[in-house]
């Protein structure tokens, strides 16, 4: 059956389509070896390394997968069989980490926080130094729980210990500015249909100098074939022999870059400010309704705001009601918070004062709060001014 109709998207992934990627999409088909395609995905990579404040030397591509796919990459070319992999987790996609490092034969321990916690540096650090595991990964803004972890700090307390830097960039990479050559992130990616409103199907991501070195110093073949960074870099290199690799989905080139373009054209301070001055508007509209932040500052992740629900609120009536009868799609928990907490999303483009708009005038009717609109306006103002 054949979908009918505009659902609005205020969930955590995937977000609407920007209108720039979403014209892309209609663009003429070309073959994945042709020139135009070559030239469009040079200014691809360049626009990769502005989004990522990438070092120089740094290998930028477009996987042909989601997010997820970005993050076995990383780990399927960076560890080999039986080497150490140090995980900072605190939500469903460190557990994930988990997993694939587990399935790819390493030697996997874990650094935990509970949902909703932000990760101690120090604790991965003491790990980290003690251990000296090849891989140390974190997700920077977990998913899950709309924790953002501190980067910085955890960077700075894993320096020195030898191993590579992995982040999970999924929900803040296209969002707000992210320095992987001051921080010395060796390896980042995200995806497609989060902050960049591109649609789903691609993971952008990025090689450091010393993860490229790690993978030509390889003993054994990559695990994965489809994600192989060295056969991918010979597709993508700039001014490389432009070596067949798979057939790339060239509509969906199309589109990302034009979304990453988007975001570089608009400003990254300029997005950051925009999603967190409108994430203060809508808890402030929520708060006499019973909702509050299930995250405390300064780890609460701007680009997914995760909501404790009120006592009482039937989680999963309303959010068919906001569905069925608005045709809003919000999202509910994951695991352990499952019905306990909303995750709003805030990137690319479901960060619009209209959409939010449009979900308190919903919420209004089935809270029976007509109110509700007029307080999210005055709370907006500031986004508006």
């Amino acid at each position: 059956m054949r979908p009918t109709g505009e659902v609005l998207l205020l969930t955590p992934g995937p977000t609407p389509i920007h209108p720039r990627a979403l014209a892309a999409m209609q663009w003429p088909m070309r073959g994945h070896m042709d020139p135009e395609v070559f030239a469009y995905n040079d200014q691809v990579v360049a626009d990769l390394t502005l989004l990522y404040g990438a070092p120089d030397g740094a290998f930028a591509s477009l996987l042909s997968g989601t997010g997820s796919l970005g993050m076995e990459a990383g780990l399927a070319n960076l560890l080999e069989p039986g080497e150490r992999l140090l995980v900072a987790s605190n939500g469903v996609f460190g557990e994930r980490m988990v997993e694939m490092g587990t399935r790819l034969g390493a030697e996997v321990s874990v650094v935990r926080a509970e949902p909703g916690v932000a990760i101690d540096p120090a604790e991965v650090g003491a790990a980290a130094h003690r251990q000296r595991p090849k891989v140390v990964a974190v997700v920077h803004g977990e998913t899950s729980t709309g924790v953002l972890n501190p980067l910085p700090e955890i960077a700075a307390a894993v320096r020195g210990s030898g191993a590579l830097l992995s982040v999970d960039a999924v929900t803040t990479v296209g969002m707000m500015p992210f320095d992987m050559a001051g921080l010395g992130v060796d390896y980042a990616y995200t995806g497609s249909q989060k902050c960049l409103s591109a649609p789903p199907g691609l993971a952008p991501v990025v090689y450091g100098p010393k993860a490229m070195e790690a993978v030509a110093a390889r003993r054994t073949p990559v695990a994965s074939w489809y994600a192989d960074a060295v056969g991918m870099r010979a597709y993508w290199q700039p001014g490389g022999a432009r070596a067949y690799h798979h057939t790339v989905p060239v509509q969906l080139h199309w589109a990302t870059g034009e979304a990453i373009r988007a975001a570089l054209e608009e400003g990254l301070e300029v997005r950051e400010a925009r999603v967190r001055r409108l994430g203060a508007a809508i808890l402030d509209a929520l708060a006499p309704e019973g909702f509050a932040p299930f995250v405390p500052e300064p780890h609460r992740l701007p680009t997914v705001l995760a909501l404790r629900l009120p006592a009482g609120l039937d989680d999963a009536a309303v959010r068919g009601a906001l569905r069925e009868r608005y045709a809003i799609s919000v999202t509910g928990g994951l695991g352990s918070t499952a019905g306990k907490i909303w995750r709003l999303g805030l990137m690319g483009e479901n960060a619009r004062f209209e959409h939010y708009l449009r979900l308190m005038e919903a919420m209004g009717e089935l809270l029976h709060a007509p109110e509700l609109p007029a307080r999210f306006e005055r709370a907006a103002a500031p986004v508006l001014a």
